[in-house]
């Protein structure tokens, strides 16, 4: 049993003592690490947001803005009770470009 103790202090001991020159050894590694990942910001992440952006961009003035068909599905849009605030009718949030009433869409010239 003793053999056994001393067996695993002595492998103990070899390992802490690897991990210490591991350790001292990169201790120098930390300021080169830094500058790599600060050159691949500028270098690979902000032009990769730019082209995604410049993409969305594009896509979207390709868009058709035009209204979808208003249907009017019965399980959409009930109103149960007035909202407290305008004319009662709208939601807190109401976009008149995208949001139908319970009747349609409302009109608006554009």
């Amino acid at each position: 049993m003793a053999a056994l103790g001393r067996l695993s202090q002595a492998l103990l001991r070899s390992s802490l003592t690897q991990s210490r020159r591991q350790l001292s050894a990169t201790a120098g590694h930390g300021e080169e690490a830094a500058k790599t990942w600060k050159i691949l910001t500028f270098v690979v992440a902000l032009p990769g947001v730019a082209v995604c952006m410049l993409n969305m961009y594009l896509k979207e003035q390709s868009h058709s803005h035009e209204q979808p068909e208003f249907v009017p599905y019965s399980h959409l849009r009930i109103r149960s009770k007035r909202f407290p605030w305008g004319d009662g009718s709208k939601t807190l949030f109401h976009n008149p470009h995208v949001n139908a009433l319970p009747d349609g869409y409302e009109g608006h010239d554009e």
